[in-house]
């Protein structure tokens, strides 16, 4: 893969507990870096989820190695004001270990 198509500037984030006053916790996303990556393979579906249809957008984002990238942590992208964000579902390495093929939903920005 060449350099150029690294082209679009994302922040990756991790699931952070947080104690909340009911004695329960709730999940926050703070930053743990930013990254160059290549976001490709837009595609959609509808998937029959709790007895409803939802609409699934998935990706598959390239990017350089990292030893702290795992399943369930996200990425932002951030756009001419456009935010979208990516849950990763897996992370797959390629044969020369070069990159990562992160395999990626869309979810609702918060």
């Amino acid at each position: 893969m060449r350099a150029g198509s690294l082209r679009h500037r994302c922040i990756m984030q991790r699931p952070v507990r947080v104690k909340n006053p009911s004695a329960g916790f709730d999940v926050t996303w703070s930053d743990i870096g930013k990254t160059w990556a290549d976001i490709s393979l837009p595609t959609g579906r509808i998937a029959p989820i709790a007895e409803q249809l939802k609409a699934v957008v998935s990706a598959e984002i390239r990017i350089r190695p990292r030893a702290d990238v795992i399943a369930g942590m996200r990425l932002v992208h951030v756009a001419n004001g456009l935010s979208v964000t990516y849950l990763i579902e897996a992370v797959l390495p390629d044969n020369a270990r070069s990159m990562f093929r992160l395999l990626c939903s869309n979810v609702p920005n918060s």
